[in-house]
């Protein structure tokens, strides 16, 4: 590999990572957003209200992921339900498990405050929803249809 070909892998890693950021930015929003409603608004159970609005970002980031940050690798419309289910699985599963698990520790044991505790949580599960979404969701050789 020559030093180029090395600084555009880097350079596409970079860039690849900051959409994803900034759509899980947006995502940070959607979930504490529907956490609220569930919680504050319904009067659900916290780790109820957790589980829900994890999968209502869940779903907001995959389009977003789709449309947006690994656009280059979504290989038509018919793959997108199995992208989506791909992306349910491994950082859905991951989002999820992570959130309910911190959430009890956060919330339940330690007392914190339900959203800044789901700030926490988020942040923790962000770095392996990445590496997710870029080798099981969108690999190439995958989203190819």
């Amino acid at each position: 590999m020559t030093i180029r070909n090395s600084t555009q892998k880097w350079t596409r890693l970079i860039r690849r990572l900051l959409k994803f950021h900034m759509v899980g930015a947006v995502g940070i929003g959607v979930q504490l957003c529907f956490l609220f409603l569930f919680k504050t608004v319904l009067h659900l159970n916290y780790l109820l209200a957790t589980g829900l609005a994890v999968e209502c970002a869940v779903l907001h980031n995959f389009l977003w992921h789709e449309h947006f940050t690994w656009a280059d690798r979504r290989g038509g419309r018919s793959g997108m339900l199995r992208r989506l289910l791909r992306f349910n699985f491994s950082t859905g599963l991951i989002s999820i498990v992570g959130n309910l698990l911190l959430m009890r520790l956060l919330v339940g044991s330690l007392h914190l405050q339900y959203m800044l505790a789901n700030i926490l949580t988020i942040g923790s599960c962000s770095l392996a929803n990445f590496w997710a979404s870029d080798r099981v969701v969108f690999q190439p050789e995958i989203s190819g249809d």
